[in-house]
């Protein structure tokens, strides 16, 4: 008899020593149970404490946040556990994001934009392991508030000053104002900037269609004049560092911080904006095929805790805990807000203004002519 043992969270290395003396004591026919059960359990308290390592699949602007999360979680689990736990995270444009978990990308969680990009995981997403899909179909009422730990809004931001004098949305369309906005075919943020900016324009029209496409079309030929960047911190160099437009359209969280590292930036709170609702997922495959899910499960868990949403807002993103809402209140800015269900969720939303040929695709055509 010999025995053959894994232990994924731990280095193949002592698993391979550990099972190699218990299979010589066996093959010796020493049959010295003490010695085989110690043994083990040196095997088990390894696996037990040995160094996890978890992947968050996550979205441009979340760089500080998780940067400063991520270590709070695994001084947290350390004390818990006694377990050592490492998190690499991973940033980009969100919907770039989630194509790459779809095609296979090792993530253990994704905290991405918006829904759709988790939906899409489940929907597109490569077989798992144990042919199971990547996400089940459940996944955002697994936790509060639909799976997301935090909201945000979407603002603009000019330079100090403010030389083109923009105060809201309609100061966009003008012919002297050049945008920086990323493009919504490759980025979450610019799914949401391009639909708070129809929310303004369906509001002032009264709901007419034909004159709110053509008031957002308008943003988007100012918006060309800098391209489309990929994502949202790619707007936000534009804009900071490559001196590109005079306003930019960004996400709440990434304007305050911009602010807080360059007073040279002053943030305009529009008057209609779009209540912007990042979740957050375990994604079932990988974990079980990693054997992480405890570890991702208790990550994402972490974000609701008064410590995870005490780190939530000092990084400028809208905690959900009523304690430290309060406690950050003043940096947000009160505006009326439409939500996704006003376009009837994501999925309509998404199929409606940014499939091949929909609203954004026939815009972006016609501000090119």
């Amino acid at each position: 008899m010999a025995i053959f043992l894994t232990s994924p969270a731990m280095p193949h290395s002592q698993t391979n020593a550990i099972i190699h003396n218990i299979n010589t004591t066996i093959m010796n026919k020493k049959n010295n149970l003490t010695l085989i059960t110690a043994l083990l359990g040196t095997l088990a308290f390894q696996s037990l404490h040995a160094n996890v390592e978890l992947l968050n699949v996550s979205y441009d602007p979340t760089r500080e946040l998780y940067t400063e999360f991520n270590k709070a979680f695994a001084s947290h689990w350390k004390k818990q556990t006694g377990e050592d736990v490492t998190i690499a995270t991973s940033h980009g444009g969100s919907g770039s994001q989630s194509r790459l978990i779809q095609d296979g990308g090792d993530a253990d969680v994704a905290t991405l934009a918006l829904g759709y990009d988790i939906d899409a995981i489940r929907e597109k997403g490569s077989t798992g392991a144990f042919d199971k899909p990547l996400l089940a179909k459940d996944w955002q009422s697994r936790l509060p508030h639909n799976s997301s730990p935090y909201t945000s809004t979407i603002v603009l931001i000019v330079r100090k000053g403010n030389p083109k004098n923009i105060k809201d949305w309609d100061d966009l369309i003008r012919d002297d104002v050049s945008i920086v906005t990323p493009n919504p075919k490759t980025g979450g943020g610019a799914r949401w900037n391009f639909l708070a900016a129809w929310s303004y324009a369906l509001k002032k029209f009264g709901g007419d269609e034909a004159k709110t496409r053509e008031f957002v079309s308008k943003i988007y030929k100012n918006a060309l004049k800098n391209g489309l960047p990929a994502a949202a911190r790619a707007g936000t160099i534009a804009f900071t560092e490559r001196k590109q437009g005079d306003v930019s359209i960004n996400w709440e969280n990434e304007a305050l911080l911009i602010q807080k590292k360059n007073p040279d930036y002053e943030i305009i709170t529009p008057s209609v904006s779009i209540l912007a609702e990042p979740p957050v997922a375990v994604i079932d495959a990988n974990v079980d095929a990693k054997n992480t899910r405890k570890q991702a499960t208790a990550y994402l868990e972490y974000l609701y805790t008064p410590e995870g949403q005490d780190i939530i807002g000092r990084n400028f993103y809208r905690p959900i805990d009523p304690a430290a809402k309060a406690k950050y209140a003043g940096q947000f800015k009160n505006l009326t807000l439409t939500s996704i269900a006003d376009f009837g969720g994501w999925s309509k939303a998404q199929k409606t203004f940014f499939s091949d040929r929909g609203t954004f695709d026939q815009i972006i055509k016609g501000a090119r002519k």
